[in-house]
């Protein structure tokens, strides 16, 4: 048996491997703290409050803030009341992006955060549950004096939370509200250069809309788009890594079906986690620089689903299969229990988001969070679903320690085994050289092939670590950090060294695992000086064609499991 390149590889070219793996992984780091900018900007934006002194509302005529065409504007609500306007009559107006600048398809999305500033009054106070009915419109054009072409209208609700620290009194009336953000809208593309924003709260006292809601002050939005700089960085990482496995996919897949016997299981899904690592990888994007794909971002989230639960699935196989006897190995029903729930997992989130992003390619105002049912949900997938990861990392360390228990067991076995009895578990595994020399080189080659499968356990185990470390990271720290003169964007590190890093780790695999056709030495004509006759070591020999794998190690922990 040839074996793996993992096993046949020399030392001194595996560490030369691992040092440009590692040189690579620290690049793709730097790329996203020293290059790139911070993945995200958030613009604020004030909604100025339009009159429409129309009698009927039902005509689409759009309120600009400003410029050349911009409505008639008031203050403040105590200026309405002297004009004697009424609330129907009002509509909030905001443009986006602020005067002066332009949107571009670079920025990928948009997303709204909605707040209100409301005022204490002991008269009109915020009641308990009390809900926002917004009739909001959505408009856009690509140059400035276009007429406004309507790109969605809707009717939403979004429950307040809001919290008044200081005393229900006289004393603090005109003071406000705490209130939580709300969501408020998500563009899935930015293919033009400009949009409007109208919204109405309308006031109906016998339907009870917009009664109970307080003393609405001003009306703030928050947007967030990607950077345009950090998009183009982004989508160059994406379209370098894209031939990389391409080429080690088919390099790998080719070498596989050279050899005479058919590809085992494990082999079959190291190749579909290639085929994951390339579909994640194909720059489809760049398309929706040019088209206006709202439905990108759905996309993205399918294709990551599909290549975590690839990865995951792997991960299983790859553990399961050094820990079963030649009985069950290589059979993908044997893992249903463990594949299945990760399979179901997978569907169930796939469910969550199109609940959201599926709705939100036809309604942008759309939000899962807006109802009380909507937060429960969503709240109960978040949680579930941390559960079941910290679970999976759990069982798979478990995995990883049985496996390491089953290749020490039999590492520590091998130097007190007679002579006889090694040499025909050394034949049964590797069909290396049988001469007494041979023997003792090949117990050395043994326990030289598990460090170099125990480490790459590690460093399994390190990438999974890793990812939820500069996860929690992103999260908790400012965005960036000030060291020696330089600025460095954690954020965009975070996106693009983790995404170097499952690139490179399935670039390993793929290279380790595959078919190696380097040959040891094939000296077997002193086997008879150990006391083993012809017919004894034709025995032996053909044992190995049930035990055939693609590394030693794979074949030694199923003789060993079948022990």
């Amino acid at each position: 048996m040839a074996g793996a390149i993992i096993e046949n590889m020399s030392t001194k070219k595996l560490v030369i491997v691992g040092v440009i793996l590692v040189i690579f992984q620290v690049f793709s780091f730097l790329v996203g703290g020293l290059i790139a900018p911070s993945p995200t900007s958030a613009v604020h934006y004030l909604a100025m409050k339009c009159v429409d002194v129309r009698k009927h509302h039902q005509n689409s005529t759009w309120f600009m803030p400003w410029g050349p065409n911009q409505c008639e504007k008031i203050r403040d609500f105590d200026e309405a009341m002297i004009k004697k306007i009424e609330a129907n009559e009002i509509v909030f107006a905001v443009h986006i992006p602020l005067p002066n600048n332009e949107m571009s398809p670079w920025f990928q999305f948009m997303l709204f955060i909605l707040q209100f500033d409301i005022a204490f009054k002991m008269g009109n106070q915020i009641e308990e549950g009390a809900v926002v009915t917004i009739d909001v419109s959505l408009a856009y054009r690509d140059d400035t004096f276009s007429k406004w072409t309507e790109m969605a209208h809707s009717i939403e609700q979004r429950k307040l939370s809001c919290n008044f620290s200081t005393p229900k009194t006289h004393e603090y009336e005109g003071r406000h509200y705490e209130c939580d953000l709300l969501p408020f809208m998500e563009l899935g593309s930015v293919a033009h250069k400009y949009y409007l924003i109208n919204m109405r709260l309308p006031v109906n006292e016998r339907k009870k809309i917009n009664v109970g809601i307080g003393e609405i002050k001003d009306i703030r939005l928050v947007g967030i788009h990607q950077n345009g700089g950090f998009t183009k960085v982004w989508f160059s990482v994406k379209t370098f890594l894209t031939p990389s496995i391409l080429i080690i996919m088919i390099w790998y897949w080719r070498r596989i079906t050279l050899m005479t016997r058919p590809p085992v299981l494990l082999e079959k899904v190291i190749f579909a986690l290639g085929i994951s690592m390339t579909f994640i990888n194909i720059p489809v994007e760049w398309f929706s620089v040019g088209f206006n794909w709202t439905w990108m971002l759905l996309f993205g989230d399918i294709r990551q689903g599909i290549f975590y639960a690839m990865l995951l699935s792997f991960w299983i196989i790859f553990c399961g299969e050094h820990l079963m006897d030649q009985t069950e190995r290589n059979r993908f029903g044997v893992y249903w229990k463990q594949v299945g729930p990760i399979v179901f997992g997978s569907f169930c989130l796939f469910i969550f988001d199109m609940c959201e992003r599926g709705v939100q390619l036809k309604n942008p105002f759309y939000s899962i969070w807006a109802s009380d049912l909507g937060t429960e949900l969503a709240m109960a997938f978040i949680i579930v679903a941390g559960i079941c990861a910290c679970l999976y990392f759990l069982f798979l360390c478990f995995m990883v320690f049985q496996v390491f228990r089953n290749i020490s067991g039999k590492r520590t076995s091998l130097p007190a085994m007679s002579k006889a009895r090694r040499l025909h578990y050394e034949v049964t595994i590797s069909n290396m050289s049988i001469s007494e020399g041979c023997l003792f080189r090949s117990v050395r080659n043994v326990q030289g092939l598990i460090f170099r499968f125990k480490f790459l356990m590690l460093i399994t185990l390190a990438c999974a670590a890793l990812t939820v470390i500069f996860f929690i990271i992103s999260q908790v720290n400012e965005g960036h950090w000030h060291w020696a003169g330089y600025t460095v964007q954690v954020n965009s590190a975070f996106f693009t060294g983790i995404y170097g890093m499952w690139n490179l780790y399935v670039f390993a695999i793929m290279f380790l695992y595959a078919p190696s056709y380097k040959r040891y030495g094939d000296d077997q004509s002193n086997a008879g000086d150990l006391g083993v006759n012809s017919g004894e070591e034709i025995q032996l020999t053909t044992t190995i064609t049930h035990v055939d794998g693609p590394t030693e190690i794979y074949r030694m922990t199923g003789k060993e499991s079948q022990e």
